[in-house]
């Protein structure tokens, strides 16, 4: 058998790209992927039906608004120039407002008009008034990583952040939306760069993870920031107390893993080092070579999946290797304890590729077929359950289920001395299929992260971009849908009711875009329990596809 048959094979030959059927006949999206204005004076918007009045906050989202500088243009969807978007939700009425964060790379650009500062799918072009021999000498320094925060609004020690995914955070004040000092992770711990997708425990303490590399290899840190000390105020970014829980070694210390995000339950941290690798020697070539961050990652299917089980109090790394096959992770869902399982739900994809094919050229292509022809060589992302049972030692029987969990069928199987293989339960009824799979899973964090659960709400892709919301049940597996031709909806956000006493009492948010029509978004209120509309706010401008979002409640 050939290799590339073998790599097939394992990889379950992208079993979910088979059972979603083919599109046929997608519109175009080029719209909502283009430059648009910030508009920094906060604007009314018109209210069709109820925004419920105990709503009181602001919905944040954030996403690339500016894809241009004079005659150069980014390449990739994540370059874009970070654009901050507000809703001010307060008595029932919704005002909008937006920013674009004044990162170096931002103000920089702006200030040469062209493009200067390196992004994951741009390479910045040496000036062109400089003499020959120092552009060529210009291609050897390693280029800083961009502090284009355009990925998420994170929160640490009280004060908002917005984050991608490299050393560098900006403080942002999340009323005006002001861009306020730069943040350098590795000025206060030992890690040069960190997820946009912290988790946060119930005393308010964060919780993430960030790179470190030197001689004695590559590691993956957890970091924890402790809750915020009332210090009245003081207006700067305080990262005092910061420290790294744990440094987990990577398997290859040449061939690192690309992550995004990572699991967390009561007790636990879980890195799941998968097989998206990226190659350190190319990293060190790629400026030379003129080539983009994105040619640095791999998806090499040959390399299992492991989780890296951290206990969250000590730091104490789990002795225990628990893998699975291979597949790649961008989000997860919600993680638990169980008796005595750990219990981690994520979306997951049989094809790391897809990272890099997010390109502008591919999201601007021509509607039909040019448009069905790619979104239908894509890998679908579906929920999966993976369980590890936290209890393995010498004296566990190998080669049977040690999951006894009564609503699982996750297997979990001890193969040798400290190690388990997992395998994942499907957590979708074939119904999903019809909506492309889903990204973007939103729960009720607040009361229900890192504890047994029953929704969750995502987005579906029947599209490149998202094109419904979904209300998933994890007891039935049943969905619940908001979907409208031509309506192109950004990742749901829970915000519970007041004095809820069930899990889906509250409303979810969603900001809608559309490619048909000009200025026509609209911020779109669901009943969370129902998944019927209650009202939207409609906002007379342009929003490009965005990525995450948070709600800021305000007393």
């Amino acid at each position: 058998m050939s290799s590339t048959k073998q790599l097939n094979n394992r990889s379950g030959d992208n079993a979910s790209k088979k059972k979603c059927p083919l599109a046929m006949g997608l519109e175009g999206i080029a719209p909502l992927v283009r430059t648009v204005e910030e508009i920094p004076e906060p604007i009314t918007t018109v209210i069709k039906g109820n925004i419920p009045s105990w709503i009181n906050g602001s919905f944040l989202r954030n996403g690339p608004g500016r894809f241009e500088f004079g005659k150069d243009n980014f390449n990739h969807w994540f370059d874009g120039m970070a654009l901050m978007h507000r809703f001010y939700i307060h008595d029932g009425e919704v005002t909008y407002s937006s920013r674009f964060l004044r990162s170096d790379s931002y103000v920089r650009n702006s200030e040469k008009d062209r493009i200067v500062v390196c992004e994951f799918g741009t390479m910045a072009m040496p000036d062109p008034c400089k003499n020959f021999f120092s552009r060529f000498l210009s291609r050897f320094k390693i280029p800083k990583a961009t502090d284009n925060a355009s990925v998420n609004f994170v929160k640490y020690k009280g004060d908002y952040y917005v984050s991608t995914e490299t050393n560098y955070m900006r403080r942002v004040d999340p009323q005006s939306l002001e861009t306020k000092e730069k943040v350098d992770w590795s000025k206060y711990i030992a890690v040069n760069s960190a997820t946009a997708h912290p988790h946060y425990d119930r005393e308010g303490a964060s919780y993430n993870m960030g790179n470190s590399y030197g001689k004695g290899g590559f590691f993956y840190n957890i970091i924890r920031v402790p809750p915020p000390e009332k210090v009245e105020g003081e207006d700067k970014a305080d990262f005092s107390g910061a420290q790294v829980l744990c440094s987990i070694p990577a398997s290859d210390s040449r061939k690192p893993s690309y992550y995004h995000s990572f699991a967390m339950s009561e007790n636990y941290v879980v890195f799941i080092e998968q097989p998206i690798k990226l190659d350190l020697l190319k990293f060190m070539l790629f400026r030379i070579q003129g080539k983009s961050f994105d040619k640095v990652m791999t998806w090499e299917p040959q390399y299992d999946t492991i989780f890296h089980v951290v206990h969250r109090h000590t730091g104490e790394l789990s002795k225990v290797k628990y893998s699975a096959p291979p597949m790649f992770t961008l989000h997860q869902i919600n993680a638990y304890e169980d008796k005595g399982f750990l219990v981690m739900d994520m979306c997951c994809g049989d094809d790391g590729d897809v990272i890099g094919d997010f390109t502008l050229e591919n999201l601007r292509r021509a509607p039909g077929d040019e448009m069905d022809k790619f979104y239908n060589s894509m890998c679908r992302n579906l929920p999966r359950r993976y369980v590890l049972p936290l209890t393995v030692t010498d004296d566990t029987p190998s080669d049977q289920n040690l999951v006894t969990l009564p609503f699982c069928q996750a297997t979990a199987v001890k193969t040798g001395c400290g190690k388990v293989l997992c395998t994942h339960e499907e957590l979708y009824d074939e119904e999903l299929f019809q909506y492309g799979g889903l990204e973007f899973p939103q729960i009720n964090y607040a009361h229900y992260n890192a504890r047994p659960y029953r929704y969750y709400y995502a987005c579906g892709f029947g599209h490149l971009f998202s094109d419904s919301l979904l209300k998933m049940d994890l007891e039935t597996k049943k969905l619940k849908a908001w979907r409208h031709p031509g309506l192109f909806p950004s990742e749901p956000v829970f915000v519970p009711a007041p004095n809820a006493t069930e899990e889906d009492d509250g409303v979810v948010m969603s900001v809608i875009i559309t490619p048909r029509t000009e200025k026509s978004t609209f911020l779109l209120i669901l009943d969370a329990k129902t998944f019927t509309e209650l009202g939207r706010a409609e906002v007379p401008v342009n929003i490009p596809f965005g990525t995450h979002g948070v709600f800021n409640e305000m007393h």
